[in-house]
């Protein structure tokens, strides 16, 4: 699909195995959500602009490579998207993070809004969008538009599943924002839940229902 790349790492689909299986534990589920959250993190930042800075090792001194222009934020969508975030944040901890808090209305699907917090100069940073299913994709498109109406322009979506409905959604309506995922699963089922998928992923990392 146009602008989507599926990370096909041997690391992560062993992993995507592990954590669709319904008997791994609260802790297990937690832990493969970091763990995949980081392998996704390397894969969506391959690209990053880097410049020359002039250090000194022990031995000498040299020119190295550091990531170039202002630090890049990473935005979950809670909940299920701070366990995914931890991950990637282990890779990239001078990164600025955006909180934002959508949920699913459990009968219409529409996202509902109840936080958002972001660093400024958004327009000037690579914001990250985080979220572990990419389903109807509502939560997802609500939550670019909150982070474009701040500013930001240059904006990615990492999600760990995606259903093909959410991503004709997603990228119908914000075309410019490119989509990285471990998976894309056959379709939605009646309740919007990917099949095979999962399960809630946040209802899996945190134990509850």
């Amino acid at each position: 699909m146009d602008g989507v790349t599926i990370v096909n790492h041997p690391l992560v689909q062993h992993k995507l195995t592990l954590i669709r299986d319904k008997n791994r534990s609260t802790k297990g589920f937690r832990e493969l959500l970091n763990e995949i959250g980081m392998l996704l993190c390397y894969e969506v930042t391959r690209d990053l602009p880097l410049t020359d800075v002039e250090i000194e090792t022990p031995i000498m001194k040299m020119t190295g490579k550091e990531i170039a222009g202002k630090k890049l934020v990473f935005a979950p969508i809670l909940r299920a998207g701070l366990s995914f975030v931890e991950g990637m944040i282990g890779l990239v901890p001078s990164a600025r993070i955006a909180h934002i808090g959508l949920y699913r209305d459990p009968e219409t699907f529409v996202a509902v809004e109840y936080f958002f917090k972001a660093p400024t100069n958004l327009d000037e940073r690579l914001v990250i969008v985080i979220d572990p299913m990419l389903a109807t994709a509502n939560t997802a498109v609500a939550a670019i538009d909150r982070i474009k109406e701040r500013g930001a322009k240059d904006i990615r979506f990492v999600c760990l599943l995606a259903a093909p409905e959410g991503i004709e959604r997603l990228r119908g309506y914000h075309p410019d924002v490119p989509i990285w995922t471990a998976a894309i699963d056959d379709r939605l089922n009646d309740h919007a839940y990917i099949v095979p998928g999962l399960g809630d992923a946040g209802d899996r990392a945190y134990g509850t229902r």
